[in-house]
């Protein structure tokens, strides 16, 4: 779907969306090996659940660049996304103490973050890439300051809805229905027969 995604964005058939489809596989690719020797070098062993993290951290590295960055820089970021949101997946998370038990913010977030501005360095042509970018500095500057206006909105945004939320419906169950499970408590549902 992510391909279709990336390479679909051209609206056509052509060169542009065989870069995107390019670009996607090979960043995949990147991040899902920097990811799995993030994980040997760390926990001695590879898993298949922080492999399939790292190739979402590719896909998700890559989608801003996947029509503007050349193959090298599609490697590129999706060494650095791999690498980056495995250290915000296992280190940071724990460091911090934050609830992700899915890793949305570390492979999403930090993803998107990582490739959002690395796409201001490698879709310059100097570097391989397709874009109109002449000033690397100042085009990474730019994508730095757009993260930054997202990270702001989204979090404003995000405090209104919890809010809005809280009032009312509440943000949490009863610690009793989250003990008996949200399937048996909110729906009556069993998704086992014990």
């Amino acid at each position: 779907g992510w391909f279709g995604f990336n390479a679909g964005s051209a609206l056509e058939a052509g060169d542009a969306a065989a870069l995107a489809f390019i670009n996607t596989l090979v960043a995949t690719a990147a991040a899902v090996l920097s990811w799995m020797f993030a994980e040997w070098i760390v926990h001695r062993k590879a898993s298949v659940l922080g492999i399939v993290s790292g190739a979402v951290a590719g896909l998700v590295a890559i989608t801003p660049a996947s029509g503007t960055a050349g193959p090298m820089g599609a490697l590129a970021i999706g060494a650095a996304a791999g690498l980056v949101c495995f250290v915000f997946s296992t280190s940071i998370k724990r460091s911090l103490g934050y609830d992700d038990s899915l890793d949305v913010f570390g492979v999403h977030a930090i993803g998107g973050i990582v490739g959002a501005i690395l796409t201001g360095v490698f879709a310059a042509p100097a570097l391989g890439g397709f874009g109109t970018v002449t000033d690397i500095g100042a085009q990474v500057w730019i994508q730095a300051k757009g993260v930054g206006f997202t990270v702001i909105y989204t979090a404003v945004a995000t405090l209104v809805i919890l809010k809005a939320i809280q009032w009312t419906m509440g943000l949490r169950v009863s610690e009793e229905a989250e003990s008996e499970g949200l399937d048996i408590a909110l729906h009556n549902e069993r998704g086992y027969n014990l």
